[in-house]
């Protein structure tokens, strides 16, 4: 991994709307949460593009929607339970069945929220998400694919899903050193023995996982799939067939998530093993974030033992 700075993806969003609104002639929209989201950071730049739309997701989702009907791209930005929860009917019927250029900002996503508790705690916005013809959904594991990501949104059109976290996280890619691209997976580790494919924070977690098996003689494949809708099939393919093992990890329920994903690509094309680990369909609860992880069985530890179990 990176030597870069620890920075949590949803900071890395918030400084890349500043960045790229210099360029991109683009609306900020938030449901007052500006400091939470870090869409400040572009409403100290660009005060005439930013608007605070209080607590009303639904409504900010239908303004976002109208500014896209003026050829203006629009930013729509909270935490991803309310995102996807509060602003689901707007979503779809306002935004993405007129297949509009809004681009949802969901920061604060999965069980690393922490303390905020299971009403906070988004394990279900993927499923919501990827159930929404035209959506693209996004989730970024560090800062530079953050900004890329961002960026990716901006030069595509139609609704885009940023799943973003709280939580601070190890760098994976250095500047001018990721190849991002819309619907592809990025192969970090080469491996022989099976594939692990993963987005988000749990990138890190599985790179870590991948050193500890490597010293136990295990070699494994490791997949970043930011992009969870597209799906990569072509990628995910051709690690059943060299590996003939997949593993998913992922920070959100595991039904209707990534794993989901991967297992429909697989089970029509090239059925061979799967192994989903991630939050298995319950309610997060308080807590401090990394014991979270450690209790939801998404450390780097729990992960090694899931999949060497998983291996005999």
């Amino acid at each position: 991994m990176s030597n870069q700075v620890k920075i949590a993806t949803l900071e890395a969003y918030g400084k890349a709307l500043a960045e790229l609104g210099k360029d991109y002639g683009f609306y900020v929209l938030d449901a007052d949460l500006t400091k939470s989201t870090m869409t400040r950071f572009f409403k100290e730049d660009f005060p005439e593009r930013h608007f605070n739309m209080g607590i009303a997701e639904g409504n900010m989702m239908s303004v976002a929607a109208g500014i896209a009907t003026l050829g203006k791209p629009c930013f729509a930005s909270t935490f991803a339970v309310f995102a996807a929860g509060r602003g689901c009917e707007q979503i779809r019927n306002s935004i993405c069945y007129p297949n509009l250029n809004v681009k949802i900002g969901a920061t604060h996503a999965g069980i690393s929220v922490g303390e905020d508790g299971a009403s906070h705690q988004a394990v279900e916005d993927l499923g919501i998400m990827r159930s929404i013809p035209n959506m693209h959904i996004i989730q970024p594991c560090d800062a530079v694919s953050t900004k890329m990501a961002v960026k990716t949104a901006l030069e595509n059109d139609g609704p885009f899903y940023l799943r973003l976290g709280r939580l601070t996280v190890e760098p994976v890619y250095e500047e001018g050193n990721c190849n991002f691209l819309l619907g592809k997976g990025i192969r970090l580790r080469e491996g022989t023995d099976l594939t692990i494919i993963t987005s988000g924070l749990m990138v890190q977690e599985v790179l870590k996982a991948s050193e500890i098996l490597k010293s136990e003689g295990v070699h494994c494949r490791v997949i970043d799939m930011h992009t969870i809708k597209p799906i990569d099939a072509e990628i995910i393919i051709k690690a059943a067939r060299d590996t003939g093992r997949i593993v998913t990890v992922e920070e959100s329920n595991i039904l209707c998530g990534l794993g989901s994903a991967v297992a429909e690509v697989v089970s029509q094309q090239f059925p061979c093993p799967i192994k989903m680990i991630g939050i298995k369909d319950c309610f997060g609860r308080s807590g401090k974030p990394l014991e979270l992880l450690d209790y939801y069985g998404l450390t780097a530890e729990k992960i090694t033992s899931e999949i060497k179990s998983f291996i005999e």
